[in-house]
């Protein structure tokens, strides 16, 4: 029976005083006075409101009655002699006159006390999701989602972009990532994947004659957790725009972004368009990483010549040398050895440092290697007292690597050089088309296939692959990675030319992405795109460390739903209606 209510926990004020209502909600704590005085809380999404127990009958009906179970609350409205400020019901409580029971909490003891199950271990609160939720403090976080979400999907709508769902069940494609893959009970031994990205359909979009599309798109991806990245699955504010350039794209970005983080984030101002455009072989240079914290004022300075060959093994000639200078350095010995420890574990490399001692000379870490030149380093690096000198070295990437991260550490243990209180957006553009595989040792794409060489066909023909950039970019902010987008490759014959390089013929890229290139055959717009990930953008606005936050059912590290027991096993009927048989590695 569908239990009707007055209002909801969060709506009584002091003008209320004197009504008959009633409230439902979960029973979240009883402070019993006495036997027939008590003080319960009741909570329900909205907020939570006081009822005071002024009967020994009212509180035996309450003995035996488990917290976290649902009740139905009907009584009078008074004034509270004793408010609580801190309350927005924290003037009133409700007298009641019926209590009744609406769901039972069978258990005596909870897995976490419900407002602290943020201090609950991790693989805990996921385990029991929907006591986690509870917590207002979690479930402020998934209602904040919701509203981005429904903010990011007007501000689309008002550009003129029109939302289309693409299809979930679709085709294997190398986007870079491993896919999961779906078996066919219809077409033995055939299989469907669950879309990386919505990347081919988004275009063929294009080519089909819609002008402007988006979507709140699932995306799907075998991929290991981090910190900033949920296994599984998430979800990117996806969209692409035909007869449009790199400019068309950022410009609608740098309209639709700034407003919501500068309404919704912990921050309340963000970057103004336009946001700064770093090419990606300048930020390398610069800042260590092409996802520069433009928050932080610290750079990278090249100084293989000043350092090198000073008779320190790290800095032999062949090694690359940058140097982080941060002025005004007030940390200890304990503080520093600390920072070069954690600098070890991020970056994989040992960092070095030196300081500026009281009397101008250079003191501490490796400063004795370099006092014959002590005064060129000063004068080329403009040092001065106080001066605290990192430095990272090895080959190119291990020097970039290690002084990135320098750099970003350095910045959160320097509040004098970083402006934290903001959103910094900017654009790495400029990407080289391609590279050499670490792993492979051979040329490969560096990021979206799909990508516009820049100088089309001529570059392709007749410059060095490794010198040719791409109209391809990302979108950083506050040091996080929003999205990659680019201006696509949509002449069939520059695409075919562009997959020669990494060894895949016309024929290798028709079987690849058949639809795709056939519908370029008819005639294709000029097209750019781009999809900031929408859980990374909440997680920035809320302030969290970790996306599991913003995500109503994450998985854990493991990629496993505690919750539901996903993975598991099913029947051995399921799997021959696929066509599938199980064989497990011995160990």
């Amino acid at each position: 029976m569908f239990q009707s209510r007055t209002h909801n926990c969060n709506e009584l004020r002091i003008g209320d005083a004197g009504k008959e209502v009633t409230l439902t909600g979960w029973y979240e704590n009883l402070r019993k006075v006495s036997k027939n005085l008590g003080f319960l809380v009741l909570r329900d999404f909205y907020g939570s409101t006081q009822v005071v127990i002024e009967s020994e009958e009212m509180m035996e009906n309450l003995n035996g009655v488990n917290s976290e179970s649902t009740l139905s609350v009907s009584g009078k409205v008074r004034e509270r002699s004793s408010k609580n400020p801190d309350l927005p019901t924290g003037e009133i409580e409700v007298v009641p006159e019926k209590i009744e029971i609406l769901g039972k909490c069978i258990y005596n003891e909870l897995p976490f006390e419900i407002r602290r199950s943020t201090e609950a271990d991790e693989n805990m609160r996921l385990k029991y999701r929907y006591l986690d939720l509870r917590n207002p403090a979690v479930k402020d976080k998934i209602i904040l989602r919701s509203r981005i979400v429904s903010s990011l999907r007007r501000a689309m709508e008002e550009h003129d972009f029109l939302e289309i769902t693409t299809p979930i069940l679709t085709c294997s494609s190398p986007e870079g990532a491993r896919d999961y893959l779906v078996p066919s009970r219809l077409h033995a031994g055939k299989f469907y994947a669950l879309p990386q990205a919505p990347q081919q359909f988004k275009q063929i979009l294009m080519t089909s004659g819609f002008d402007r599309y988006f979507q709140i798109a699932p995306c799907f991806r075998d991929e290991d957790a981090r910190a900033d990245r949920s296994p599984g699955e998430f979800y990117q504010l996806d969209m692409e725009m035909a007869f449009a350039s790199q400019e068309d794209v950022f410009a609608i970005i740098e309209d639709v972004l700034p407003p919501v983080f500068a309404e919704f984030g912990i921050y309340k101002s963000a970057s103004k368009a336009p946001f700064k455009r770093i090419p990606y072989r300048e930020a390398l240079e610069k800042y260590g990483t092409d996802k520069p914290d433009l928050r932080i004022d610290l750079t990278l300075t090249d100084v293989s010549e000043l350092f090198g060959d000073c008779g320190f093994e790290p800095f032999a000639s062949g090694n690359e040398i940058r140097a982080v200078v941060v002025s005004g350095f007030e940390g200890s010995r304990k503080v520093i050895d600390k920072l070069c420890a954690d600098v070890e574990v991020v970056s994989g490399a040992k960092p070095y440092w030196f300081k500026v001692g009281e009397n101008g000379e250079l003191a501490g870490g490796i400063s004795k290697f370099l006092q014959e030149r002590s005064a060129k380093i000063i004068e080329t690096l403009g040092l001065s007292k106080d001066c605290f000198v990192g430095v990272s070295a090895g080959n190119r990437n291990q020097a970039y690597k290690t002084g990135g991260t320098l750099i970003k550490m350095l910045g959160e243990l320097c509040p004098a050089h970083m402006k934290k209180e903001t959103y910094e957006f900017c654009w790495i553009v400029d990407f080289p088309m391609y590279e050499i595989g670490e792993e492979s040792g051979e040329l490969e794409f560096c990021h979206n296939p799909f990508s516009m060489p820049q100088g089309g066909m001529d570059a392709l023909i007749n410059e060095d692959p490794l010198s040719i950039l791409a109209w391809q970019y990302d979108l950083v902010c506050n040091g996080v990675e929003l999205s990659s987008g680019a201006v696509r490759n949509h002449d069939p014959e520059i695409m075919i030319e562009a997959f020669k390089k990494v060894g895949l013929g016309e024929e290798d890229v028709k079987a690849k992405f058949p639809a795709m290139y056939n519908a370029f055959c008819y005639g294709a717009p000029p097209h750019a795109g781009i999809a900031p990930g929408v859980d990374r953008m909440v997680m920035l606005i809320a302030g969290c460390d970790s996306i599991r936050e913003v995500i109503p059912f994450p998985m854990n590290k493991n990629a496993q739903d505690l919750m539901m027991g996903a993975p598991a096993d099913v029947e051995q009927k399921q799997l021959d209606d696929v066509h599938i048989a199980v064989v497990l590695d011995e160990k």
